[in-house]
């Protein structure tokens, strides 16, 4: 979608929300009737599938015994994975989706899981990369999530047509919250 056809839509949105309800199309009410539980039962699970991918994730480390690292942990380290980034991409970038990545980012190098070292561009930012233990880590989650692609359309019933779809389907719903924000609508 071009800025310009971006804008159009904005204003739409905009007006749809400001216009007073005797001036708003008819069957408007009942359209956001329809669509408010698909809505709500979309972020209950949005919200569900992420905390269920940690329990997953934790579940494996459990099954090989390692509790040396958390869910969140591992995951920011497959996330990470040959990348050197400061803390503040991982935020920016997605890779990290909690508020305290500064406390996991500490951790994980006191446990030797992340080099860190200032940037030679900017000494005020630190520099993080995966150590030998972080890309152990790394590929631990990363054989777990091949094993679930060999079986998810077999045994989740998920074929790459439905998974495409869902895609699509999710980024278009984080760039409406993006825009949300961006243009206080």
């Amino acid at each position: 979608m071009s800025t310009h056809e971006s804008c159009r839509t904005d204003e739409r949105q905009r007006a749809m929300l400001t216009t007073p309800r005797c001036d708003r199309p008819s069957g408007y009410s009942e359209h956001v009737a329809e669509v408010r539980p698909a809505y709500l039962e979309a972020l209950t699970l949005v919200e569900r599938l992420h905390r269920r991918l940690l329990d997953v994730i934790k579940d494996e480390f459990d099954r090989r015994g390692r509790s040396d690292v958390n869910a969140i942990q591992a995951l920011l380290l497959y996330n990470i994975a040959d990348k050197e980034l400061t803390a503040g991409e991982l935020r920016t970038r997605g890779y990290y989706l909690g508020s305290n990545v500064s406390y996991n980012v500490k951790k994980l190098v006191e446990t030797g899981y992340l080099h860190h070292a200032r940037s030679r561009v900017d000494r005020r930012a630190v520099r993080i990369s995966l150590t030998e233990k972080g890309h152990d880590v790394h590929n631990l989650v990363a054989g777990l999530y091949d094993k679930h692609v060999a079986t998810v359309e077999q045994i989740g019933g998920i074929s790459c047509d439905e998974f495409t779809r869902l895609n699509q389907s999710l980024a278009r719903l984080e760039r409406f919250w993006t825009d949300q924000i961006r243009f206080r609508l």
